[in-house]
């Protein structure tokens, strides 16, 4: 039925085994343009004739100073650093959807430093106690259904989203212990901070982020330990033939992808919003997986990914705000952004032409109609000709009975003559 149903389609779509790489970029740069031409119809759809005016929006947003453009790559660093988090994990087909409770996890033990030894030791050590107990706390978190998954097989999906929940509940608890006023908001803390670098905040933290990028290209390309976990990823049976073991190397990747989840909560605390909440990380765990697999789980691909997608949101947020759109507007922005970039791969991994088969049907089809047009103008040719022919007849018999007529005519009046 299905190869029936394809030799009758009109298009046929095949996978591409060649494409080159100008060809996939030019599609996905493409992409990005009817992306944010896409957006500026939302837009104009919600307000009428604000088209122009959101795409200026954008570019203003994010670029019109300095200070916004240090912005949009700390933004870019955080979502990038999470996207790298959760790779080590996908390249090993472990679907870690933890990562959300794993950096706010190392959030919050940040802030259990920030609370206990606050003002109490030297800011510098504070902050690199700070990122022991972040490590920690992300990997922590991370390792827990990793050991389930390890001993007995459990769904890591559902293990970490769960873990997500948990995490949320223990930072509501803890921020019911510390304030006591009832309000549920535990407020910007003044210790544990990073420095400016250059009379800017966010520096140290691109610049972290940029040496851990490096670090883990490195780690999944070229160390052992990448190699071992990109063959559990493809065949745990040959990893198992091959001497590697499967269960440790399930538990040293997720302490990984965890630890850096962990110093992404490290890096919210220390160097961006000073506070922890339920909603600090700000739904960047999820939108990470989406970043890590655009990006395919490339760690210098993540990083156009991730500056792109913030580009949009922060774009999408100044536009809205000046436009009276709501909160919500940015994330709609960002899901444009996303179905148009993930319906492009399509057309990058994918070839649509015409049907072979449903084409040659369409030339038989053609040759039957020239066939039957010629048969049917010979039938009228015919037709027309044996017309003109009993025309032609049909004058000369009615010529030939003028004749006789008159001949008769004129015997008739011969014999009136003799008689007379």
């Amino acid at each position: 039925m299905l190869n029936k149903l394809m030799h009758n389609s009109f298009i046929h779509i095949t996978k591409r085994t060649d494409t080159p790489k100008w060809q996939s970029w030019l599609v996905r740069v493409a992409a990005v343009v009817v992306a944010l031409l896409a957006s500026a119809v939302v837009s104009s759809i919600l307000q009428p004739g604000t088209f122009g005016a959101f795409i200026q929006n954008v570019f203003v947003g994010n670029f019109a100073t300095t200070n916004r453009i240090i912005r949009l790559l700390q933004n870019t660093a955080l979502l990038l650093l999470i996207s790298l988090a959760v790779t080590p994990a996908f390249k090993m087909k472990f679907w870690n959807i933890g990562a959300e409770g794993q950096v706010l996890m190392g959030g919050l033990m940040s802030v259990v430093m920030i609370k206990y030894l606050g003002g109490k030791v030297d800011n510098s050590l504070l902050i690199i106690l700070m990122l022991i107990m972040a490590i920690l706390g992300g990997a922590v978190w991370a390792v827990i259904p990793a050991l389930f998954k390890a001993k007995w097989n459990t769904n890591e999906t559902l293990f970490t989203l769960m873990m997500n929940y948990i995490a949320t509940g223990l930072i509501s608890i803890c921020i019911a212990v510390w304030v006591t006023s009832g309000s549920q908001v535990l407020g910007v803390l003044k210790y544990g901070r990073f420095p400016k670098i250059g009379g800017y905040n966010y520096i140290l933290n691109i610049i972290i982020v940029a040496i851990i990028t490096i670090v883990v290209s490195i780690y999944l390309k070229f160390s052992k330990h990448g190699y071992e976990l990109s063959v559990v990823g493809e065949s745990q049976n040959t990893a198992k033939y091959i001497g590697i073991s499967v269960p440790k190397v399930i538990i040293r990747t997720m302490l990984l992808s965890g630890a850096l989840s962990g110093i992404a909560g490290w890096l919210l605390v220390a160097g961006t919003s000073h506070t922890i909440s339920t909603t600090s990380a700000g739904g960047m765990g999820f939108t990470a997986i989406l970043v890590a697999w655009l990006a395919g789980l490339n760690p210098v691909a993540m990083v156009f990914t991730s500056l792109l997608v913030q580009f949009f949101n922060i774009g999408a947020e100044y536009a809205g705000s000046n436009f009276g759109f709501g909160t919500a507007f940015p994330e709609i922005i960002t899901s444009v952004f996303f179905f148009v970039v993930i319906a492009s791969e399509f057309f990058v991994n994918y070839n649509i032409k015409l049907n072979p088969a449903f084409a040659e049907k369409l030339k038989n089809k053609k040759t039957c109609e020239e066939s039957a047009d010629s048969v049917e103008n010979a039938t009228n040719a015919l037709e027309q000709e044996n017309n003109q022919n009993l025309q032609t007849e049909s004058e000369s018999i009615e010529k030939d009975d003028n004749d006789t007529k008159n001949i008769d005519d004129s015997v008739a009046n011969k014999n009136g003559e003799v008689n007379d």
